[in-house]
């Protein structure tokens, strides 16, 4: 994508934007009256221009229906909350990823900068734009409804650029969108009042079980169910992992009190962001 920011007199109008050294910009959606944007960037994606604006606004107190929740990032699903739900991945580029292939493949011997070359370049940027939003659009309803219904969020400080060196998992890491919806979660915290919380990335959350807190010595990335060999406790590996990040974060509070908790959190690598 292409973009850039303008900062400074930007004027908002019924249907249009006014930018200095532009002039007036035509939009394709109404926008909202008595806006004052601090900024407004302007981004094309594949044909089409979009613009954004950055805006102060006061939180959203909303009501919380439970107070701490534990969220494991997967690349089978996307998200196992403490609560039992699950979230599957939107998976767009495995599921676009032929298409993608034959488009790619078709252009190989076009002239560059032929009209026909220019043609197909566009087809496969409109598809990539398609598996992008296709991708956000999964992450905003998770994570608007994590920041909205949600007091404390938990989650883990996962080591993306490593799982993407991985050449097994770099295609489904990508495709689920880590980085993207980390970035949507804190601001929409903010913006919900909640509070998310990042736990260190050794904590072991898989291994630990979360009816004892027994640790595992290991645990291989096929084995799904997680079976304690101390207590006989079993469930799904990802539900373990959701529940001990959730508990991370209440058992500091409970045991420290909570004029001491930030500092028992620092102390067990589990970091405030909001």
């Amino acid at each position: 994508d292409d973009s850039f920011t303008l900062d400074g007199s930007i004027t908002v109008g019924f249907n249009h934007i006014k930018l200095p050294r532009i002039g007036c910009v035509k939009t394709f959606e109404i926008l909202p009256d008595n806006v004052t944007p601090k900024s407004v960037t302007i981004t094309k994606k594949a044909d089409r221009w979009f613009v954004s604006f950055k805006i102060e606004t006061a939180s959203i107190n909303t009501e919380k229906l439970v107070d701490v929740v534990g969220v494991d990032l997967g690349v089978k699903t996307l998200a196992t909350l403490s609560t039992g739900e699950v979230f599957d991945g939107a998976k767009s580029y495995k599921k676009l990823e032929s298409k993608l292939s034959r488009l790619q493949y078709l252009n190989r011997h076009k002239t560059k900068f032929s009209n026909n070359w220019k043609k197909a370049q566009l087809r496969i940027a409109q598809l990539h734009t398609k598996v992008a939003d296709i991708r956000k659009d999964t992450l905003h309803k998770l994570t608007t409804y994590l920041a909205k219904n949600h007091s404390q969020i938990v989650i883990e400080d996962l080591n993306v650029s490593g799982m993407m060196a991985n050449h097994k998992l770099a295609k489904a890491v990508a495709d689920m969108g880590f980085y993207e919806f980390r970035r949507q979660l804190e601001y929409k915290c903010k913006l919900y009042d909640s509070e998310l919380i990042v736990v260190d990335r050794w904590f072991p959350s898989s291994k630990t079980c979360s009816h004892c807190g027994h640790v595992k010595q290991s645990l291989s990335l096929s084995e799904r169910t997680f079976d304690c060999e101390h207590c006989g406790f079993s469930c799904g590996r990802d539900l373990n992992a959701a529940l001990n990040l959730a508990m991370a974060v209440s058992s500091t509070v409970t045991a420290c009190g909570l004029d001491n908790a930030d500092v028992a959190r620092s102390e067990a690598g589990i970091e405030q962001i909001v």
